[in-house]
């Protein structure tokens, strides 16, 4: 088989199930290895899955004779044990890196997230200089800005490797929203209510306001970084913006105005009794992230999302109602789950 031989880690999750398919249509790509940690459905035509686990197997082999590796594997839960999630995310992707540098893989596609910016500046959309020092108070944000550290070091240390690095909004898809709705509502949302006209009242915190992309045009993005010979870094969204209003649009719901100071204290107490596995310091992140200008990725890459805002949240309000699930199922046991929200809070929260 001719063409690209290109590695997908964390092929089995959210972000990963869309970039294989976008993969597995490219005529360019030959063959796909996708690296899952747990068993997963039958692969997509041209592609195979290999059970590694980015934390302690051996990477290099598979990854030898790789034309690109599409690091994507992330680690969201358990969020009351930072500890294990610094160990998968910060760890794994070094492991990653360091493979792919020792296996000669001359492309580096990683994504990181709009959790690895600094705060915004309100209203203004910042371009991928904005500094990346995340939000301290959240895991999430810590663990994606320290990746970028470490890749700093691991461009100037690998000169010739090409490092790509995607920094997507808020990530969804219609198949991947009950693993989503777990991942960070927990069990005690009713996802199966979550339609126009049965939420009464959506609340209209201040600040909170975010970008959203869907897996399929942030796959897309991945296929072109790995095709064409781009470096740096790639914002990824709709231009639309999502707020308390553009919510209530959507749910035919009445906005109803909550400080944040009233918010906070009871998400932290929901999260001290693991109602809730996203913590206040998420909250806190989500409140001040910047908004982010994709100039960059629509001339270099000529991307261009196909879905818009509501076209992508009404996709995922869908599949919270229908309850259809998507990646990989959870082992018996196994409170540690990965997947590809990515992000941005992915890939995202």
């Amino acid at each position: 088989m001719t063409g690209q031989r290109i590695v997908v880690t964390g092929a089995t999750g959210n972000l990963g199930t869309a970039v294989v398919r976008a993969l597995a249509a490219d005529p360019a790509v030959g063959s796909i290895v996708g690296l899952e940690r747990r068993p997963a459905a039958a692969p997509p035509p041209k592609t195979q899955y290999v059970p590694l686990d980015v934390t302690r197997d051996d990477l290099a082999l598979t990854l030898r004779g790789a034309d690109a590796v599409v690091h994507l594997a992330w680690l969201f839960q358990p969020t009351h044990r930072p500890d294990l999630t610094w160990q998968t995310n910060v760890r794994g992707s070094l492991r990653v890196f360091e493979a792919a540098a020792e296996a000669g893989v001359p492309t580096v596609v990683y994504a990181s997230s709009v959790g690895a910016y600094s705060p915004g500046d309100g209203d203004r959309r910042v371009s991928e200089d904005w500094p990346t020092h995340g939000w301290p108070t959240a895991a999430y944000p810590r663990e994606k800005a320290y990746v970028e550290r470490c890749l700093d070091t691991f461009e100037r240390e690998h000169p010739a490797t090409r490092v790509v690095r995607l920094r997507p909004g808020f990530v969804f898809q219609r198949s991947a929203a009950p693993e989503q709705r777990r991942l960070f509502a927990g069990p005690f949302v009713p996802g199966s209510l979550l339609r126009p006209g049965f939420v009464p009242v959506v609340p209209d915190v201040p600040g909170l306001r975010f970008q959203v992309v869907h897996s399929d045009d942030l796959a897309d993005a991945v296929r072109r970084c790995v095709s064409r010979p781009v470096r740096g870094a790639f914002n990824l969204a709709t231009d639309d913006v999502v707020d308390p209003a553009f919510l209530a649009r959507l749910l035919d719901a009445r906005l109803v105005p909550v400080p944040p100071w009233l918010v906070r204290p009871a998400l932290a107490a929901a999260w001290r009794l693991h109602l809730v596995p996203a913590t206040p310091g998420l909250f806190d992140t989500v409140l001040r992230l910047p908004l982010l200008d994709t100039t960059r990725a629509k001339s270099e890459l000529d991307w261009h999302p196909r879905h818009t805002a509501a076209e992508t949240l009404g996709e995922f309000l869908a599949g919270l109602r229908e309850g259809t699930g998507g990646g990989t199922p959870q082992l018996a046991g196994d409170d540690t789950r990965k997947s590809e929200i990515s992000s941005g809070i992915g890939q995202r929260p």
